[in-house]
């Protein structure tokens, strides 16, 4: 293997797509050390194979988001890309979350993408075009997040994911439930869990519970 290759990992459970991606960066200086086609299997090769690139598809077998998070937690050295088809702002997050470090949509040209995968290399964000403005209306958004009053203080500034798994938390649903609903991994809905818990300071679910039926939803919630 010539130095000059970077090694890279692509997951996506559609065996054309994996075909399409292993062609685009072909004669670019890359070389496919491992395809998979679910979140598990992407997770054990990138650890056996210490890629310097992970090119992950989100809606895959056991979530690519679940996989990114995995994967920057046990190959930190890894960059992760996100090749999907999600124009879903709560995906876009979350990936960066999980510890994407780009997040292109499988339109994105081929040709671009040996470019667009050697940037994120070189330690720069890669975005495809329509996602930057998202970006920005996200930024926007932070001071017009809706809070949760807590006592007399000026209250609690959750995520609009963070609402969305309160409210559902509030319904009763289970975790597994709520990454059904929500289109998400398991281990994502628990990290959100763990956020909404440590900023309303409360140990559990039980308390968090108390804690919503001691408002009134519309006034307390903002729903």
């Amino acid at each position: 293997m010539s130095e000059e290759q970077t090694t890279v990992l692509i997951a996506d459970d559609h065996a054309p797509t994996r075909a399409a991606i292993r062609s685009a960066l072909d004669g670019h200086g890359f070389v496919v050390s491992a395809e998979c086609a679910d979140a598990d299997g992407a997770i054990e090769a990138a650890v056996r194979e210490q890629p310097q690139v992970c090119l992950l598809d989100i809606r895959m077998p056991g979530s690519g988001i679940a996989a990114a998070a995995a994967i920057s937690a046990k190959v930190p050295s890894t960059s992760i890309v996100m090749l999907t088809v999600s124009h879903d702002e709560a995906d876009f997050f979350d990936a960066l979350r999980a510890g994407a470090a780009g997040y292109l949509l499988k339109d994105t040209d081929p040709q671009s993408l040996p470019t667009l995968v050697r940037q994120v290399i070189q330690g720069e964000g890669v975005l495809s075009p329509g996602l930057v403005a998202k970006l920005i209306e996200e930024f926007r958004e932070r001071g017009r997040r809706r809070r949760l009053p807590i006592g007399g203080s000026r209250g609690v500034e959750l995520t609009s994911r963070e609402w969305e798994v309160l409210d559902l938390l509030r319904q009763g649903l289970s975790t597994a439930e709520i990454a059904q609903r929500l289109f998400i991994a398991q281990v994502t809905v628990r990290t959100h869990v763990a956020a909404i818990l440590k900023k309303l300071r409360v140990t559990d679910r039980e308390e968090l519970q108390k804690l919503a039926d001691e408002s009134d939803a519309r006034d307390r919630f903002g729903l």
